[in-house]
């Protein structure tokens, strides 16, 4: 009789702490595609994007061009006219492969856009979400759009909407 009062208290005392947790889910990429300067945001970064690879490819298909040449003309060449060419190859494979990584790479140009234009957003976001955590008493937001998988979530515990409203759009 004593153990199972003892479950049954152990029991009702988990089920009230766990209830007594409140928490909600919320999906950012939802927010953030409602916003119209996070997508005027992206648009611009994918220009910027589209207009820097065509710049390396460009510098691609020159230096496809040299590669061509010198292959068909290797044969007729002085060893000290190979060796200028190669030269030259190497130093243009390196510069385009130093632009591909000032472009594109860890803190490249394209990050530091992302960073100037879409991080003040994000922030934005995240101000409104813990200002709404807090007004409401959630012990818990979880982000459903990335990294969490979510396999079930209530639509009642989705607050998306309250976030956009807490930004002032919708």
């Amino acid at each position: 009789m004593k153990k199972l009062l003892l479950v049954a208290f152990t029991a009702i005392l988990f089920a009230s702490a766990a209830s007594a947790q409140k928490y909600a889910i919320i999906d950012t990429r939802y927010i953030l595609n409602k916003l119209p300067e996070y997508t005027g945001a992206e648009k611009k970064l994918e220009q910027l994007s589209v207009q820097w690879q065509a710049e390396l490819d460009t510098l691609q298909a020159k230096l496809d061009k040299m590669y061509k040449n010198y292959e068909a003309e290797q044969y007729m060449l002085s060893d000290d006219l190979k060796q200028k060419r190669e030269d030259e190859l190497y130093n243009k494979e390196k510069e385009l492969r130093d632009l591909q990584k000032r472009r594109f790479g860890y803190e490249g140009d394209l990050f530091k856009e992302r960073q100037k234009l879409v991080k003040p957003i994000q922030d934005r976001v995240y101000n409104a979400v813990q200002r709404m955590a807090t007004s409401r008493g959630y012990d818990f937001i979880l982000d459903k759009s990335e990294g969490i998988t979510v396999i079930f979530a209530d639509p009642k515990l989705d607050k998306s909407d309250d976030i956009l409203r807490e930004l002032g759009i919708k």
